[in-house]
């Protein structure tokens, strides 16, 4: 009896540290996640509708002629869903009596890694469909300053709400600092992002140029067969998270394994809000020289 106490207790501490890290991991592990809307699908409710107004024109008027132009609200609607994602892990009996808290930090840490990268990449996915899938930049170009520079201002060219955010892979903004630094200008390293929560993001962080925050993301991909992939340009209104519910523990103990496994789940959309508030940016994503 006093074994299986024993047990138990430390199932419950291991638990509980593995969950607390890995919320811990993957809040701070998402920079793509904390740039977009979130929404949250209520209890009872199967999806979620957003709308969206379109823009109306002023017309000029003479004084005594009646007006005989109106203007429409151009609304249109989104549906949000949610989906489950999750993962197992099995504390078998002997480690758990061998209970070292530093082992399930680590794993802990595997599992919050696993889930964040899930999210990271599911709102990837949506970058090359973003500006209509018309992306900025083209395979075998550079993300220099100019193109840099070029990207931003498309974005304020074509009404990007506040705030307005740039992820690519590191390779590529390497190489936008080595271009920068070139120029002999601290300009584009002065200051930290705004309007977006630094706790979260300090670590992804790379620039700003006018008065968009370049971060960083390891996820993106390199596009078969060449050496550039899909970063984007966007608001914070171009895409959303939906979360149904948080990420959540469950046990449940299995005897011919001789442990405990462990779940965790998590229920969550990611969408396209407005395609027109974003934009790819396929820029070469290969390795830098090192030499």
């Amino acid at each position: 009896m006093a074994t299986q106490t024993a047990t138990m207790g430390n199932l419950e501490n291991a638990q509980n540290i593995m969950l607390a890290q890995s919320r811990y991991t993957m809040e701070h592990n998402m920079p793509t996640a904390n740039l977009v809307e979130k929404f949250t699908l209520g209890k009872g409710n199967k999806q979620l509708t957003i709308p969206k107004v379109g823009q109306m024109e002023a017309d000029n008027l003479v004084d005594g002629v009646d007006m005989i132009s109106s203007e429409e609200i151009g609304l249109t609607t989104t549906d949000l869903t949610t989906g489950e994602v999750g993962l197992k892990v099995i504390l078998t009996y002997k480690l758990i009596n061998q209970f070292n808290e530093d082992v399930f930090r680590m794993v802990g840490r595997q599992m919050g890694d696993a889930m964040a990268r899930k999210k990271e990449r599911d709102l990837q996915a949506l970058f090359s469909g973003l500006n209509g899938g018309t992306a900025l930049g083209a395979d075998n170009n550079l993300l220099n300053l100019r193109a840099a520079s070029g990207c931003v201002v498309f974005a304020t060219a074509n009404k990007f709400p506040s705030p307005v955010a740039v992820v690519h892979h590191p390779n590529a903004l390497g190489e936008l600092a080595i271009n920068a630094a070139a120029i002999g200008s601290t300009t584009y390293f002065a200051g930290i992002m705004q309007g977006y929560s630094e706790e979260l993001l300090r670590n992804f962080w790379s620039m700003r140029i006018n008065g968009v925050n370049f971060f960083h993301s390891g996820e993106i991909d390199v596009i078969s067969g060449v050496h550039s992939g899909y970063g984007a340009i966007f608001s914070k209104s171009a895409m959303c998270i939906i979360e149904g519910w948080a990420p959540m523990v469950e046990r449940e103990q299995d005897i011919s394994l001789r442990g405990h496994e462990v779940v965790i789940t998590s229920d969550y959309g990611v969408f396209e809000l407005d395609d027109t508030y974003g934009a790819p940016m396929r820029y070469e994503i290969g390795a830098l020289s090192t030499t």
